[in-house]
């Protein structure tokens, strides 16, 4: 059914569009391609449109492209309308196609229903009117414009008229006659639909194409000349119809076509007078060759016009045609028509011939056609001019009636500058001069002719000149005055004294005629008319008529003095609104407008029309200096005002203390009764005009009054007045729209930007929460029958003007309000009333959104359709509701209307793209609407089926076609259009619409039309025009991203992979990385002189981006796997950031730039290992550093910061020297000089959260986005300035092996003294976690080296950490501290108990590096936080966490090296000392019996520390892009868990056995020195040889030694068998260096353990107070012990034990010697199993 409904031929409204401009056909060929094809249409005109006839119905019948039921309606239509059959179907189709208002399929159900039926029929029989008027409509457009030179199409048009030229005015002619001649149609021969209302209706068409057709021909005639013959035979034709009076069917006739019978009767008129030529005859006259007239020689002709027209005269449309033929035959010279010519003139004078043309030219000048109207006052010009020359001016009748038709005349475009520059004693000249003479007795015909004769500033300046130089003063006289003498016959008078003109006191405006003046005088019925001979200034005479006016304001006077004044104000109002340079010429008069206002506005019948032109006049001051006209106006009380200071939104609304005004007063007194609104449409034009003037903040304040009055008292009850001339109501609300839209659309920063009194923040609070909100949605809910109704109530709807243009103009108004208001209004939870009435639902279809989306059926004027569907998208948008819940049962059909306009290849193309922008924003909010528009069908009908295919109205079609390749280019699908349908299906891809996506995927060569734009070559940025094709590209970008990241890879389409393989191979990615470069060295270029729109360099710079980023997980899929192309992208983004960054003084570019850095970043962390020569990163980084550190903007912190982290990021990859990085020293300044002042800034800050109370923590989420919000960034973030800043800081100073760059650097920025200053702070009040763990790593790194270590701690880091440390481990509030270790957060994630730990770090490094330099503040640090410490030592019994242990490990660290120093440190802290020891051994006893026992350890994680699998431990890979076959298996992770767990206890008994060998006597001092204090040492160890148990609380012995020694040697057993031991990495041993490394660790503390069993036993043998009993047992059970320990150990010796790395990894003094001696021994045993050996030897004996 659809298909046979599509049109067979183009219809004649469609046609109309394309001639108008209004279609997608804009170019000069198309438009005469259309010409040429519709030709003969348009030559045809209505005879097109043939009667039904036999042949053509039998060629119906047997028509098989037209289904049967449209044949039968269409034999139906036939019969009503009397139209061929064939084309009673292409109407049809056409109406189908383009007004049907139903779906396709529901015409099945409207045929088969009578009365739907018929109903149809009736709106296709509309429909078919509108096609004939349109037929027409193109026809007199033609001949409207094809002579214009200003009109594009000119050339093309002027083709096709010469092709209508001969035969259109006979056939027009014929049709003509035939429509005046045509008996109605009856039921009887149209059938029963045919009823009196039709036949009304049909008659009213009839008259309108009889106008129509006049027209035309009127129009063609004024360029083409009219034979005689063809005069004669159209006043027959006029004189039959009675010039439209005399109709077949004048029966039918009444009032409502009174216009158009008139119409008929002004264009037979004007034919008539303008087939006369007398233009022509009055140049023929002028230079005396009347003989070359065509009716000169046409004496036949002109005697049957003679006789033809003496029997005229009945009615006024004679008047004109008598006048003229008068005139003809007078200047013809035919002696014997003299009496036929008197009898014609008298008929004309006594008909009103000037009044009637004033009539005609008025009528014809209001809506319609300008140019005809136009045409007309040319006609008729000639004709008064000529009437003027020739005939007296008294013969005429009354002067004032000439000069109205004068004034109508001079409407017309360059008659007034033809007038000026003519003869003063010809023509129209002749009233001028007349009017002259008589001023300013009489003033107004005067000024009512020189207004109409301003045009044009060169016009304006000649009135203004005419009027600054008269030569003579009429003024009345009753009686002859004393002070004058008079001629012999009173002929003239003398004056004998001066006189003062106007009874006006001293110091005020006056005229003086001098004494000696003459008159010439004029007798009258009651007096005398005096003309004196005196040269003065008009402009001087008006300001004293006004200073009269003011004088005499309270008077009976004063309506006498305001007809007077009227006149004068409306010159003035004409002069300075065509020029302006003449305002300060006419100050004296405009500046006493304003207390004219005040004054007349109080009188008890105020002259309104008065106080409107002042109003008007002010208005077009006001344009250029609205501050002034405010003041001014201020004092006159006029507009409405405040008498309180206003306070608030609120209280505006309500309008507290505001006063109505004189104005108020008027409109609801004097202008409401009758219904008469002039000085309101003043008003709303001077307040829009202040409005639009941008006054300053006080001065829109004080118009906010103003702006109350209009929202509260117009805009809410204006449709409601009472109005006397039809169009007004509609003029009053189109500018009550104009004014609020104009406040709605106010620059902002001009506007006082923020305030939250302005106009806009007003406007927007009232129109959303009060009735005029109301009122504006009342307006938008006309409906488009109503406009069609007002459209087709107007006598030419194809005027520009217009009651229907004027209510469509308010409707598209309203639209942009609501728009506005939406957009602009605040976010609330609460909803406002505006949007609850917006989106609220009605029953059947009946609410705002369903009239709104009917909109779309308008086709008068494109922009209707656009806006609602604008507000449509906001709407959906953000209004919480269903558009498809609200369109009800119309939804399908709007559905078919939205496609139809969107397939027709000829409709304007803005429609279509905001169609596909309102689908687009439906794809994420309005899922119903959405699925209506994709109409997915399931195929086959399967039920359960996934299987989609595209239904007949899917709105996918048409996508497809937009994108197709080979469309692209023609006219009706251009880029916008195709960048808006890329925009959709980014749309669908984005929001996930599987179904859709799935269909379009199966659709051929769809990836290859969606990626044709990214295979062309595009334009230089410098040369792009439309803007548009980067979005697009930017769209299909992400599109393409999208579809890789969401489907799996096995599974992408077969054409996807050939469209990316063909993208590498094509070589694009080159292409776009360096059309990408080009785009931003454009912008950065053009940026700085603000010629650049950044939007679309943004969408596709960011969808590169996207590309990228996507690359570094799919570069087998994208085919980017090549290094080299990988390092080419990589540079070219750096290029790129670079250029940007390095443009300090732009705000697009630094956030451009701040975008491509979150790029290089992720570039540089992806792409490492194809980075070789680093230097030409770091170089480019340096300078953007530079540049940035320069830069101020606010939103360049998170680029600062990125391009710190791109920098440690570089020297990551390759671990620099100092000497290969030339900029080291610069950059390293840098990097201290913004740690230096981002600190200050933190410390700040952390001080004033302290004082709000506001912790102002950030969030640890880090973004790509860079647009963030203009507010102080919290300094303390993981991603932040500052602590990238001290990261970096870190990677430098490990470059720098001696530590003199950052030396020199610390004495010139005092970067240590801030940075401990703040981590004082901010471990004190424990916040800035971030800041506090960075400084402590670069602290460390600093402590490296002597001279950093110096410099730190005399920088004062002691008392800037060791009390405020106390903080971050604060008691509980039951007095417990903190469990150790209890957080399951990965170690490496931030932490306050981290920090604690890198501050033991930081202790150790300081004591080692700086040793007695800084012993007195490591033992102040470990007495202040000895409880934590010795908690710490105690904590392993308890939790084996690996935050625990990583804290005891760092701890006994920092033990070790105090350990040192055992003397000092018993002298400062005894009893801490011996706590320690004692700790120290209980956690050797500990750790040797968790490693001694992996099942009771991985018990104890299970059970008593609930931390299984801590995340620590869980392997840090990417995310896995396949979903793997089999998991981890939970055995798995816990045993590397325990591995992990295990690990971390062997290093602490390494430590700490390292320790204890400290705290017992050296054994070469205790073997050889006999002097040797015992007392010194305490016994660390018992004499007990049993294996420690771990619940027990048996104190440390031999036995815990020895088991120690046994784990040992077990350990490197399983490493020797390979049964995966535990590494230090997380899972098993993978390499030689990781084995060898943990044999050496485990080889490091056997010497340990063994070191300090021996001293430990031979403190025993050596102590006197021990039982020579217990030596000797304890030399039995060592003895015994250490020769099974040895036989074990000489095993692993046979296969090769590792050196011990007591000197790499644990130094000591002792230890040194150890491996060193290895070397030295001849059978190749370690130098400390010979020294066991000898000790057993020894105490064997």
């Amino acid at each position: 059914m659809a298909a046979a409904a599509g049109p067979c031929v183009r219809s004649s409204r469609e046609l109309w569009t394309i001639l108008l401009g209004r279609s997608a056909l804009r170019e000069a060929v198309q438009i005469e391609a259309e010409l040429d094809r519709h030709c003969e249409r348009l030559l045809a005109g209505l005879s097109y449109y043939k009667p039904p006839s036999v042949s053509s119905g039998e060629k119906l019948k047997v028509d098989k492209e037209v289904v049967a039921p449209l044949k039968e309606l269409g034999l139906r239509i036939s019969k009503f309308l009397s139209l061929d059959e064939q084309q009673s179907v292409q109407i049809l189709q056409s109406y189908l196609q383009e007004d049907y208002r139903g779906t396709k399929d529901s015409i099945k159900v409207v045929l088969q229903d009578e009365r739907q039926s018929q109903a149809l029929q009736l709106k296709i029989a509309e429909y078919y009117y509108e096609e004939r008027l349109y037929t027409l409509r193109c026809v007199l457009y033609l001949l409207t414009y094809f002579q214009d030179e200003r009109h594009p199409y000119r050339g093309e048009y002027s083709k096709c008229v010469d092709k209508l030229e001969k035969e259109l005015v006979v056939n027009y002619r014929k049709q003509f006659e035939e429509l005046f001649r045509t008996e109605a149609p009856t039921w009887e021969t149209h059938g029963n639909l045919m009823t009196e209302r039709q036949v009304s209706r049909w008659f009213v068409q009839c008259l309108r194409e009889q106008a129509l057709i006049l027209e035309i021909i009127f129009l063609y005639y004024a360029y083409f000349e009219m034979g005689p013959e063809d005069l004669l035979a159209f006043a027959r034709i006029f004189k039959e119809q009675g010039f439209g009076a005399r109709q077949t069917n004048r029966h039918l006739i009444d009032e409502s076509m009174d216009g158009l019978v008139d119409r008929i009767g002004y264009f037979s008129t004007l034919i008539l007078v303008e087939g006369m030529d007398i233009d022509f005859l009055h140049k023929c006259a002028l230079e005396e060759r009347v003989e070359q007239h065509q009716f000169a020689n046409a004496r036949e002709v002109c005697q049957e016009m003679d006789k033809l027209l003496l029997t005229l005269g009945d009615i006024p449309h004679h008047a004109p045609v008598l006048l003229s033929w008068a005139l003809l035959r007078h200047t013809l010279s035919v002696d014997e028509s003299s009496h036929v010519i008197r009898r014609l003139g008298s008929t004309a004078i006594q008909q009103n011939a000037f009044q009637h043309m004033t009539q005609m030219l008025k009528a014809l000048g209001s809506g319609g056609n300008n140019c005809t109207a136009s045409t007309a006052r040319m006609c008729i010009y000639g004709l008064l001019s000529f009437v003027l020359t020739s005939f007296e001016e008294e013969t005429l009748g009354d002067q004032q009636h000439l000069i109205n038709v004068a004034c109508e005349v001079f409407a017309a475009p360059n008659l007034a500058e033809l007038f000026w520059d003519t003869e003063p004693t010809a023509g129209l000249a002749i009233l001028l001069n007349n009017n002259c003479g008589m001023f300013p007795q009489s003033m107004a015909p005067l000024l009512q002719l020189l207004s109409a004769l301003i045009s044009d500033k060169s016009t304006a300046k000649k009135v203004y000149s005419f009027l600054d130089k008269m030569t003579c003063y009429t003024e009345p006289y009753k009686h002859k005055p004393h002070d004058v003498l008079s001629h012999e016959d009173e002929t003239r008078w003398r004056r004998q004294t001066p006189k003062l003109l106007y009874p006006l006191g001293s110091g005020q405006a006056n005229i003086r005629m001098s004494q000696g003046t003459y008159g010439h005088v004029m007798p009258t019925g009651q007096g005398y008319l005096v003309r004196w001979d005196y040269s003065y200034s008009s402009w001087t005479v008006f300001t004293c008529e006004i200073e009269m006016l003011l004088h005499v304001v309270s008077t009976a006077d004063v309506l006498l003095h305001s007809r007077k004044v009227k006149p004068i104000i409306d010159l003035v109002h004409k002069i300075i609104s065509t020029d302006w340079s003449i305002t300060d010429c006419l100050l004296p008069i405009t500046s006493r407008l304003y207390m004219l206002i005040q004054r007349l506005s109080s009188v008890m019948n105020p002259p309104m029309d008065v106080i409107a032109s002042c109003v008007n006049t002010l208005t077009v001051l006001a344009t250029r200096m609205p501050a002034k006209v405010w003041a001014d106006l201020q004092h006159t009380g006029f507009l409405p005002y405040s008498v309180t200071q206003v306070s608030g939104i609120a209280q505006s609304i309500r309008a507290e203390g505001m006063q109505a005004g004189s104005y108020g007063n008027l409109l609801l007194s004097i202008e409401r009764p009758p219904g008469e609104y002039s000085v309101t449409l003043a008003f709303l034009r001077l307040v829009t005009t202040l409005v639009k003037g941008q006054l300053g903040n006080t001065q829109s304040r004080g118009l906010m009054p103003c702006v109350v009055f209009v929202l509260k008292e117009l805009l809410p009850t204006y449709h409601k007045w009472r109005y006397n001339i039809y169009g007004v109501r509609e003029e009053i609300g189109c500018l009550i729209l104009e004014l609020i839209y104009t406040i709605l659309n106010l620059n902002p920063t001009e506007e006082s930007q923020g305030s939250s009194h302005s106009l806009q923040t007003l406007c927007t609070h009232c129109l959303a929460n009060t009735e005029a909100g109301q009122a504006i949605i009342n307006i938008m809910a006309i409906g488009v029958d109503t406009i069609d109704a007002v459209m087709a109530a107007q006598p030419s709807s194809s005027g520009s003007e217009g009651p229907g243009q004027t209510l469509t103009q308010t409707i598209k108004l309203a639209f942009s309000i609501t728009n506005n208001v939406i957009k602009l209004k605040p976010s609330s939870e609460v909803v406002s009333p505006l949007e609850q009435a917006l989106t609220q639902h009605g029953t059947h279809g009946n609410n705002l959104i369903a009239v709104l989306a009917k909109y779309i059926y308008h086709r008068h004027d494109p922009a209707l359709p656009r806006l609602a569907i604008q507000l449509l998208k906001r709407l959906a948008m953000v209004a919480p509701m269903s558009v498809y819940a609200c369109l009800g049962s119309d939804a399908a059909a709007i559905r078919d209307a939205f496609l139809s306009r969107l397939q027709s290849k000829t409709e304007d193309m803005r429609i279509k793209v905001m169609i596909l922008e309102f689908l687009t924003v439906a794809v994420e909010t309005q899922p119903g609407l959405i699925e209506l528009f994709l109409n997915l069908e399931v195929k086959d009908g399967a039920v359960g089926s996934k299987e989609f295919i595209l239904g007949e109205w899917s709105c996918l079609q048409v996508v497809l076609e937009f994108i197709d390749a080979k469309q692209q280019g023609k006219y009706w699908c251009p880029p916008l259009i195709h960048r808006a349908a890329i925009a959709f299906l980014h749309a669908l891809w984005q929001d996930r619409r599987d179904s859709a996506m799935t269909v379009l995927r199966t659709k051929d060569r769809f990836w290859e039309n969606l990626t044709s734009v990214l295979f062309g070559e595009l334009p230089a940025p410098s040369d792009i025009r439309e803007k548009s094709v980067l979005e697009t590209c930017a769209f299909i970008l992400k599109i393409i991203c999208l579809e890789i990241y969401y489907v799996v890879r096995g599974s992408l389409d077969q054409s996807l992979k050939y469209t990316l393989k063909m993208f590498f191979d094509k070589k694009r990615y080159e292409y776009w990385s360096e059309y990408i470069k080009s785009l931003v060295t454009h912008m950065a270029e053009t940026e700085t002189e603000g010629a650049s729109t950044i939007l679309e360099f943004h969408m596709v710079i960011s969808a590169w981006r996207m590309v990228l980023v996507l690359a570094t997980s799919y570069a087998e899929v994208m085919h980017l796997s090549d290094c080299s192309l990988r390092l080419q992208l990589l540079q070219d983004v750096l290029d790129g950031t670079k250029v940007l960054l390095l443009t300090p003084s732009s705000a697009p570019c630094l956030r451009m730039g701040s975008m491509l850095a979150t790029l290089l970043l992720v570039l540089l962390k992806q792409w490492k290992s194809i980075i070789v020569h680093v230097s030409k990163i770091l170089d480019p980084l340096d300078q953007i550093l530079e540049s940035l550190s320069q830069s101020n903007q606010y939103f360049m912190e998170k680029t600062k910061a990125k391009i710190f982290s791109a920098i440690i990021t570089i020297l990551q990859i390759k671990h620099l020297q100092v000497n290969d990085f030339p900029q080291y020293s610069q950059m390293l300044m840098t990097v201290c000089e913004t740690i230096h002042n981002e600190a200050i800034v933190l410390l700040d800050q952390t001080h004033h959260s302290l004082r709000t109370g506001d912790t102002g923590l950030p969030d640890d989420t880090d973004s790509m986005e860079t647009d963030c919000a203009p507010r102080l960034q919290h300094k303390d973030q993981k991603d932040g300035v500052c602590v990238l800043a001290l990261h970096l800081a870190k990677e430098l100073c490990e470059m720098d092996k001696c530590g003199d760059h950052l030396f020199l650097i610390t004495r010139k920025v005092p970067v240590l003294p801030a940075m401990l200053s703040t981590l004082e702070l901010s471990l004190r009040v424990k916040q800035n976690l971030h800041f506090a763990e960075a400084t402590l790593h670069l602290l460390l790194v600093l402590a490296r080296t002597q001279q950093g270590a110096a410099a730190v701690a005399g920088a004062g880091v002691l008392p800037s950490i060791c009390l405020p440390l106390l903080s971050v481990y604060q008691l509980s509030t039951n007095g417990t501290v903190q469990t150790l270790g209890s957080s399951r957060k990965s170690l490496d994630a931030p932490s306050w108990p981290g920090v604690y730990r890198l501050t033991m770090s930081l202790m150790e490094r300081l004591l080692k590096s700086l040793r007695y330099n800084f012993l007195t503040e490591a033992l102040d640090f470990v007495g202040v936080h000895q409880e934590r410490i010795l908690q710490c030592l105690d904590a392993v019994r308890q939790v084996q966490s690996l935050a625990c242990l990583d804290e005891v490990d760092h701890t006994v660290g920092f033990i070790l090296q105090l350990s040192n120093f055992i003397k000092e440190w018993r002298f400062h802290l005894p009893q801490l000392l011996r706590d320690v020891q004692v700790n120290l051994c209980y956690l050797c006893q500990t750790c040797t019996f968790l490693l001694h026992s992996p099942k009771v350890l991985q018990h104890y994680l299970q059970v008593k520390n609930g931390d299984t699998i801590p995340s620590a431990i869980l392997p840090r890979q990417p995310k896995p892009t396949q979903t793997p076959t089999k998991q981890q298996s939970t055995e798995e992770v816990e045993q590397r868990a325990l591995l992990k767990v295990q690990s971390s206890l062997l290093r602490i008994l390494s430590k700490t056995l390292a320790a204890v060998r400290h705290f017992t006597p050296d054994l070469c001092q205790i073997l050889l020195d006999q002097s040797l204090d015992l007392a010194e040492y305490d016994m660390l160890f018992v004499l007990n040889f049993t294996t420690p148990a771990f619940d027990s609380d048996l104190a440390p012995s031999f036995g815990t030694l020895l088991a120690t020694v046994n784990v040992v040697l077990n350990m490197q057993g399983e490493i020797d068998k390979k049964k995966e031991p535990m590494s230090l990495n997380m899972g098993p041993l993978t390499s030689s260096e990781e084995t060898k490394s943990l044999k050496s660790l485990l080889m490091f503390t056997m010497e340990n353990c063994f070191y300090v069993l021996i001293s430990q036993a031979v403190r025993y043998l050596k102590d006197p107070s021990v039982h020579s009993r217990d030596k000797q047992r304890m030399k039995q059970e060592l003895s015994s012990e250490l020769s099974t320990v040895l036989s074990s150990i000489s095993r692993h010796s046979r296969r090769g034990a590792p050196c011990s790395p007591a000197a790499s990894l644990l130094p000591s003094p002792q230890s040194k010697s150890t491996c060193s001696a290895s070397k030295l021994c001849p059978d190749g045993q370690e130098p400390l199993i010979q020294l066991v050996q000898a000790f057993v030897r020894q105490i064997q004996r």
